[in-house]
């Protein structure tokens, strides 16, 4: 791939993280990340991450984050809409995307990106899931689990996703690398980092069949 540089759409877990850092490995320059909120705009629409541990991620890898905030149903135009504001201000040719191998995922990625005029890469893609998360392990992504299914259950909310906890998701039937929405995760530390983030879970919630921690910057 040609030098070029890209956004990151960024949720604050570990695929999004480690795929920026093979992004960098390949040469391409970071400009920017990406973080749709919900309607109240203060977390994130996927992971239900804090928008201030948002911010401290962004502070701790020297980027700026852009933010915008959306229903399910607007999601996708106003996704567009941002990606072309956000090539126009940064100069940027590609968006990276985390997803390893849910093919309507990458679909839509390359649907969205195109309408932006931007090469959509995916540097997971197709790794098989166990390998990705232990490599990812190795490469020194440190995340916890923010929210989990009910398979799971609240007892793995702050767990840290390590080598054991990969094991034991295992025994249990669960995908390793949580591909399939079993659980979501923060990165606290990763090698682009400049500093770890200190976070602290205050409170947990439980929305149908999910459960999420409340959490705040240590």
């Amino acid at each position: 791939m040609k030098k070029e540089s890209f956004l990151c759409s960024w949720s604050g877990g570990k695929d999004s993280c480690y795929a920026l850092h093979l992004a960098v490995e390949k040469k391409l320059t970071p400009k920017v990340l990406l973080n749709v909120l919900n309607e109240y705009g203060d977390r994130s629409r996927s992971h239900g991450i804090p928008k201030e541990i948002l911010e401290a991620q962004a502070k701790a890898l020297d980027l700026p984050i852009h933010f915008f905030e959306s229903t399910w149903n607007d999601y996708e135009r106003l996704y567009i809409q941002n990606l072309r504001s956000l090539t126009e201000t940064y100069d940027i040719g590609a968006s990276v995307f985390g997803d390893i191998d849910i093919e309507s995922h990458k679909a839509w990625e390359e649907k969205v990106s195109s309408a932006a005029g931007l090469h959509a890469f995916l540097p997971l893609w197709q790794q098989p899931r166990k390998q990705l998360v232990l490599d990812m392990i190795d490469y020194g992504i440190e995340a916890i689990i923010v929210s989990c299914n009910q398979t799971l259950g609240s007892d793995f909310l702050g767990r840290t996703i390590d080598k054991a906890l990969i094991m034991e998701l295992e025994a249990m039937d669960v995908d390793a690398c949580g591909e399939n929405g079993e659980y979501h995760t923060l990165v606290t530390n990763a090698p682009l980092f400049k500093e770890r983030l200190k976070v602290r879970m205050v409170n947990q919630e439980k929305s149908s069949n999910y459960n999420f921690t409340t959490l705040e910057l240590g």
